[in-house]
């Protein structure tokens, strides 16, 4: 029965809002240059899609977050429901690093140009490295962060090792990192499946890593300590978990 409701029901109406906002959120853009309209637009669909799946979210440590600061985010990747997950739950405006194989989609692909994503081509390193710059410079001219999953794609079992994409784009924009950790939505949504189970899913915020004074020498060591932390967070959730 939840798998007919799950197809019969969650997924044409997820379709459909994400239709309707992404629709709305292009046509925003042509008169939005900050793209902070677009952004709440974004974020009212995110929001649609978490009761739509029967998601419940619970955030951890939002408290160490400056909204007067830009960072960058990153953290594992689990599921496509990662996506509205994390725009329902971070309050700063931030641009995603997303495959260039989702900006050739019709429709969504131009949503993701109009709202200033940038796509990157994983086969091809020295365009790569000019998205990666250009993520950075976007940083400081533009005041907005950059959320990222260094992982390069989702986990169908343990994390994978971290690229370094997001400590090139840190350093380089002396932007503070903010690791977060993703629990549940692997269960929601699992790779490969359509199937929308709902449940709980925990999204917690990890202490800032300051990258200030750091070079470019030194992404190899900030990139390890990236992935650290985010291990750290998922094994405080999973000890929080275990019932007593």
């Amino acid at each position: 029965m939840s798998y007919l409701w799950s197809m019969l029901v969650k997924a044409p109406l997820i379709v459909v809002s994400t239709i309707v906002m992404g629709t709305i959120s292009v046509l925003i853009s042509f008169a939005d240059p900050t793209g902070r309209r677009q952004h709440a637009v974004s974020r009212a669909w995110a929001q649609m899609l978490l009761v739509l799946g029967g998601v419940t979210l619970h955030v951890r440590g939002m408290e160490k977050l400056n909204p007067n600061q830009n960072y960058v985010f990153i953290g594992n990747h689990l599921s496509l429901y990662d996506t509205p997950v994390v725009l329902a739950a971070i309050p700063h405006q931030f641009l995603f690093l997303v495959s260039a194989k989702y900006v050739k989609i019709p429709f969504l692909g131009t949503h993701l140009r109009r709202s200033g994503h940038f796509p990157v081509d994983s086969d091809d390193l020295r365009a790569s490295l000019k998205v990666m710059t250009a993520a950075a410079k976007r940083i400081a001219e533009r005041g907005v962060s950059i959320l990222m999953f260094p992982e390069g794609r989702r986990a169908e079992g343990a994390m994978q090792e971290f690229k370094e994409g997001a400590a090139y784009i840190a350093i380089k924009a002396q932007a503070p990192v903010i690791p977060f950790a993703l629990r549940g939505t692997r269960e929601v949504l699992p790779v490969g499946s359509l199937h929308i189970r709902g449940g709980k899913v925990d999204f917690i915020i990890g202490d800032p890593i300051e990258t200030r004074g750091m070079t470019l020498k030194d992404r190899e060591r900030l990139t390890g300590l990236m992935r650290e932390r985010v291990v750290q967070l998922l094994e405080e959730t999973s000890a929080e978990r275990i019932p007593a």
